[in-house]
């Protein structure tokens, strides 16, 4: 799998990236339902025997426990050591409801806790997971990811779901190496100002649920998102329900179509389509299994047509 340079950093990465969101299991606000901790290690070996060489979590997912999960699965692997990348800022506040906290002692506190779960020394990369509630803790948090940066806990640091105001307030105290927006074909709001920003500013872009959190796989019917499990936080998301669903799914037909001459996945393409624009420096994938992350992670190596994109966007004539 070939790489690319990552922002302004010294890392080479692949074009796809295995994300560890839904195998933090179940217990939390945002979680994907249960979750089998041993298809999680397999599915993260198995992206990595793919060739994928960066993995990205989150403190926040389930609650710690997706940043266990990465630890052991690296724990068993032989191979050459990939770049883990992990988030601060939500956490749980006395209510236990998530909150977006980025004061200098929780951030401390989130790193130091990330690197006994992950059993590592230093965090190839640091980030802000969401712009904090409190604003003025923009400035406190990003001065102390670069404070950590100094002392050699995190090699890079980067923020994520930050708009282009607060990414200038970021830089003017240190440089951002990353953003992790959102980005799929129907989440193309970053196309038109903030992915040009980060050209112009050399921001790597890794760009988070490409296939839609699932939606744009191929195996999301009405029937299955009908049916979702209470504790799966897309049962109340709109882009599940009607009146979304429908157009959602005629999007997936599409998606289908392209990936049966290509002989590819219809996720395989919704990633691919995502890696087509030369801002985004890589995709974050997810996978639960590791027959899901074969179906997957080869979408790095997928060059879609311009009628391939016409054909998927439902403008060709």
């Amino acid at each position: 799998m070939h790489k690319r340079k990552f922002g302004n950093s010294d890392l080479m990465i692949t074009p796809v990236g295995c994300g560890s969101w839904a195998i933090g299991g179940s217990g939390w606000d945002y979680s994907w339902g249960q979750q089998n901790d041993d298809d999680s290690i397999s599915a993260i070996r198995r992206s990595l025997e793919l060739g994928v060489n960066w993995i990205d979590t989150a403190a926040v997912y389930g609650l710690g426990h997706s940043e266990e999960v990465v630890a052991r699965a690296l724990a068993g692997w032989k191979g050459q050591r990939p770049y883990v990348f992990t988030k601060c800022g939500l956490i749980l506040d006395t209510q236990k409801r998530l909150s977006r906290k980025l004061t200098d002692s929780s951030v401390r506190k989130e790193c130091e806790e990330s690197l006994r779960r992950l059993r590592r020394e230093v965090i190839d990369l640091y980030q802000v997971h969401w712009p904090p509630e409190i604003d003025s803790e923009l400035e406190e948090g990003w001065t102390t990811l670069a404070a950590l940066q100094k002392e050699g806990k995190v090699r890079w640091i980067g923020v994520s779901n930050f708009d282009i105001s607060q990414m200038k307030r970021a830089q003017a105290i240190a440089n951002i190496t990353s953003l992790q927006p959102p980005y799929s074909l129907i989440r193309r709001g970053i196309e038109r100002e903030i992915l040009p920003y980060c050209v112009q500013q050399e921001i790597g872009v890794i760009v988070y649920a490409p296939m839609a959190s699932g939606l744009l796989t191929g195996a999301m019917t009405a029937e299955r998102a009908a049916n979702l499990p209470v504790d799966d936080w897309r049962k109340r998301n709109p882009e599940f329900n009607e009146p979304n669903l429908s157009q959602n799914l005629a999007l997936v037909e599409r998606l289908s179509a392209v990936g049966k001459h290509l002989g590819r996945t219809p996720g395989e393409v919704a990633i691919a389509w995502t890696l087509r624009n030369p801002a985004v420096t890589g995709a974050i994938v997810g996978a639960r299994n590791s027959k899901q992350a074969a179906g997957v992670m080869s979408a790095a190596e997928l060059k879609l047509s311009v009628e391939d994109v016409a054909d998927i966007e439902g403008t060709s004539r």
